[in-house]
């Protein structure tokens, strides 16, 4: 295995649910330091921190420094990819519901 990619794919980076949580709690406040992230979670500051690592280096968490804090901030730009690629399946799931409609109306004639 080589180095770590300086780039996450978007994908990788929200498969996780303690990142999904953080971009849930980055969405809901301006911006956010690890001391105020890692209580809602049942791990360590250095877990969380590798979790916001990870989120960064997709694109999804910036930070900037206040003093001698650093503070996370959410980035969703990159989540567009991710509704681009559902929204191509979306299709499918009209589709199918549509059929489900058809079949329990023919169902109570």
């Amino acid at each position: 295995m080589g180095a770590v990619a300086h780039t996450r794919d978007v994908f990788y980076a929200v498969a996780d649910p303690t990142r999904r949580e953080i971009i849930r709690l980055l969405a809901e406040a301006d911006e956010l330091p690890l001391n105020r992230l890692t209580p809602h979670f049942p791990m360590g500051r250095t877990a969380v921190s590798k979790h916001l690592t990870i989120l960064k280096e997709a694109g999804l968490v910036s930070e900037r420094k206040v003093g001698r804090e650093t503070r996370n901030r959410l980035n969703s730009a990159p989540l567009k990819e991710l509704q681009d690629w559902l929204s191509y399946y979306e299709k499918f799931w009209k589709h199918n519901l549509v059929r489900l409609e058809q079949f329990l109306m023919e169902e109570q004639e």
